[in-house]
């Protein structure tokens, strides 16, 4: 394995930073956060967890109209962040393990928990704005209390 140098280290850095600027916007409904995570051509596919694969200019309305059911409960963890750089290093691969634990109605006046765990794939490429992610799908892997 090559060593890594600083500024692939100030690459990696800048692209955990928007993994976590998306996970805050998503969790908070700020959504123009999204703004700084995605390429404005970007594609983003939700279909696996019930949800839309468009561009991001239809994504970012149909999240803000659609996660609110959820209440303001929201909370990803993000975890085993893999990255790999093309040789250009402009374009990165990268895949990230998330938790993302959720409140929503129960029917009754209460609330109860809901969870969906899996991977973000993410296609991010090297903007003037800094790294921002061209491509997302959402795989998947587990949900309970659905």
């Amino acid at each position: 394995m090559d060593p890594i140098d600083v500024a692939e280290l100030s690459d990696r850095t800048q692209i955990n930073d928007a993994l976590i600027r998306y996970t805050i916007a998503v969790d908070t409904g700020e959504w123009d956060r999204l703004d700084s995570v995605f390429t404005p051509d970007a594609q983003i596919d939700y279909t696996e967890s019930g949800g839309i694969a468009a561009a991001f200019p239809e994504v970012k309305p149909w999240l803000a109209e659609n996660l609110p059911a959820f209440s303001k409960k929201r909370m990803h963890t993000l975890g085993q962040v893999a990255i790999s750089f093309a040789n250009t290093r402009d374009e990165a691969r990268v895949t990230a393990y998330f938790h993302n634990p959720m409140l929503i109605s129960d029917g009754s006046g209460g609330e109860r928990l809901v969870e969906v765990g899996g991977l973000y794939h993410h296609t991010f490429t090297r903007t003037e704005a800094g790294w921002r992610s061209r491509r997302l799908h959402e795989q998947v892997v587990w949900t309970r209390g659905f």
